[in-house]
């Protein structure tokens, strides 16, 4: 059996439910110049979500293995698509603003620079098309 498991249902029109292995849902959608009606999120902005939301478990996981007291962690991204097909991500930008008590700017460094080189899958995967370049701000709770 495969490690990760994914089921894609069309509902109408463009609109598709997609239901995790783990069975949670999320209502997606094509643009209306695909026929989408804009009642789901876009498939790419689902692909880049995925990795704000790889990067930042392992940050955050990274901080408090360090026991580091981490309150709150927010990762913005935004990315340039090539022009032509398949128009995948050509460059992206993490910024993530880490809330807590004392973490010094070494340990969030450290940390993004370990999900980036050793423990992000979807990073690993976008990396291949795609310049990722990741910025941090830490803000004292």
């Amino acid at each position: 059996m495969a490690d990760v498991q994914a089921r894609i249902k069309l509902i109408e029109g463009m609109q598709l439910l997609g239901e995790s292995g783990s069975g949670h849902t999320v209502v997606m959608d094509a643009h209306e110049s695909f026929g989408g009606r804009d009642m789901g999120i876009r498939p790419m902005e689902l692909v880049l979500m995925g990795l704000g939301g790889c990067a930042s478990v392992d940050v955050i996981s990274i901080l408090r293995k360090g026991r580091h007291d981490v309150r709150d962690c927010v990762a913005t991204l935004e990315a340039t698509r090539a022009q032509t097909d398949p128009k995948v991500f050509t460059a992206i930008t993490v910024h993530f603003v880490v809330t807590g008590k004392g973490i010094p700017e070494k340990a969030v460094a450290r940390a993004i620079q370990l999900s980036e080189e050793t423990y992000c899958s979807a990073s690993a995967m976008l990396g291949k098309t795609a310049k990722i370049q990741t910025t941090f701000k830490i803000m004292e709770a």
